[in-house]
């Protein structure tokens, strides 16, 4: 690999006196003929040293197929249309023990080590029952799992051979920009192409820091991503996105698109934080996090008017997880979360690294305003869980007298845009709605405030103001009592609604 650098130190000398003289002759006209050849030159040199980065580095890409149990009343949900899924699972199978099959999945690697140790993602070989492992010259190896970092989506596996391999530079992604080369390397679509050798998609970093959003039912969290528009095609994740001169800086992980293909937006887990849990991959261990048990969202400028802030730094908390340290320590749904440990809480991005990054155990002062003072409660530091918690449903509870109850000639009209409906058994499916309780928003006025707020078909409202919603009886009562600006809280956080 060093040999590799050197070669590739050399091209770009090269390039940059072909540049040097692209410009002392094109003021020239006599010298036009020349200048073409320079250009053409220049051209080839590119194009060899991307050959030699795909030749070089393809070699410790390796493809990855696995095989799982799966039921068979699954499938009836993969195409999108749930209504149907539902009706033909019931109709077939209702509480009868479901058939079972093999599902087929495909994936791509990196060799890290001569050992055979494969880096790659973790949900490439998540619940696989058995691995195997074709190297790029063909041959083909079963493979153990090692270690797993579900929230970070990375794994370790390892081959089943006493021989020794080629494998990957690991570089450094610290020192990556935005605007440089990039190149996405893996084996899309896996088997199905009959050759080994896995592809190149060449283009640039887009941007750094990006971050996907986390869903309900799931850990992981997706923070500090490579965004590139070198394709990151079906079956290359896993694979390594590299730099020009051959070295990994990152694993290909996702793509963005509206039809399934490569729209030009990947996304790649940086190497280094890769580098930061691989030593407890390579043993086995357990990668922890640190966790409080509560949700959280960014406070916008609509949220820090209505609490009374000076500006939108801090986070706001929007749902506290029964029997969790936060609860333990007393913290509370509104609350705004301004320090954690004497760092400042800018945002939920950098709270939720600081409390991943904080030891088990470890006792952290956390400053809060509540209610326009400002309070300090220690928390001790939990072991975050391995799959996401479901949120808790509401409890219902008598409302306050100091609400005015509606009078009983009161109509349900569009509230500030709103219109919805109590949430039945239909729409849960629809929407894929877990709550049992609440209502639903089917339709949002354009230019209305509830549009300009955020909320959108499919939010169910869970609170207005102060008041719990668990009915139709309860929305009508929490409309009649609204303010000018009402804090609206839906399953995705907290809308302030405005007149």
């Amino acid at each position: 690999m060093k040999r590799f650098v050197r070669i590739i130190f050399r091209q770009f000398i090269t390039v940059f006196i072909l540049i040097t003289a692209f410009f002392n002759f094109s003021g020239q006209a006599s010298a036009a003929t020349a200048v073409s050849e320079q250009t053409h030159q220049l051209l080839l040199e590119i194009e060899n040293m991307l050959s030699q980065v795909a030749e070089q580095a393809g070699n410790v890409v390796v493809s990855i197929s696995t095989e799982k149990t799966a039921r068979l009343g699954h499938a009836f949900y993969s195409f999108g249309d749930d209504t149907f899924g539902r009706f033909m699972y019931d109709f077939f199978y209702g509480k009868t023990p479901q058939p079972e099959y093999k599902q087929i999945g495909l994936g791509s690697g990196i060799l890290i080590n001569a050992d055979g140790y494969i880096l790659t993602n973790e949900h490439v070989i998540s619940a696989a029952d058995k691995i195997t492992v074709t190297l790029a010259d063909g041959r083909n190896f079963p493979a153990q799992l090692k270690g797993v970092d579900y929230r970070a989506d990375l794994a370790v596996i390892k081959i089943n051979s006493a021989k020794t391999f080629s494998f990957a530079t690991l570089g450094d992604s610290d020192k990556i920009k935005a605007g440089q080369w990039a190149i996405a390397m893996g084996n899309p679509f896996g088997f199905a192409v009959t050759d080994s050798k896995p592809t190149i998609t060449f283009g640039i970093i887009s941007a750094l820091h990006r971050s996907l959003p986390q869903t309900v039912t799931s850990a992981r969290g997706y923070f500090e991503l490579i965004q590139t528009d070198a394709a990151i095609n079906p079956s290359n994740s896993g694979g390594p996105l590299v730099n020009i001169k051959g070295e990994v800086i990152g694993i290909n992980m996702a793509i963005f698109s509206a039809g399934g293909g490569s729209d030009g937006i990947g996304f790649a887990i940086p190497i280094n934080a890769a580098k930061a849990v691989l030593d407890k991959l390579l043993k086995g261990e357990e990668v922890l996090y640190g966790w409080l048990g509560i949700g959280i969202q960014d406070i916008n400028a609509a949220l820090a008017e209505y609490f009374g802030l000076k500006d939108a730094d801090g986070v706001l908390i929007s749902r506290v997880y029964p029997d969790s340290p936060a609860e333990i320590a007393g913290l509370r749904e509104r609350d705004i979360i301004l320090k954690f440990g004497g760092h400042k809480a800018r945002n939920t991005l950098e709270f939720i690294k600081m409390v991943e990054r904080s030891q088990l155990g470890q006792k952290v002062e956390i400053k809060v305003v509540r209610n326009k003072l400002i309070r300090t409660y220690t928390v001790e530091i939990g072991e975050r869980p391995k799959v996401a918690k479901k949120p808790e449903q509401a409890v219902l509870t008598p409302q306050s007298p100091e609400h005015k109850l509606p009078p009983a000639d009161f109509k349900l009209k569009a509230w500030k845009g709103l219109t919805i409906v109590p949430l039945d058994a239909q729409l849960a499916l629809q929407y894929g709605i877990e709550e049992k309780t609440a209502v639903v928003v089917v339709t949002v006025e354009a230019d209305s405030a509830a549009e300009s707020a955020g909320i959108m078909p499919g939010d169910l409202i869970l609170k207005i103001d102060t008041i719990t919603i668990l009915d139709i009886n309860d929305y009508k009562t929490a409309i009649y009592n609204a303010t000018v600006n009402t804090l609206v809280k839906t399953q995705r956080g907290y809308f302030v609604l405005k007149n």
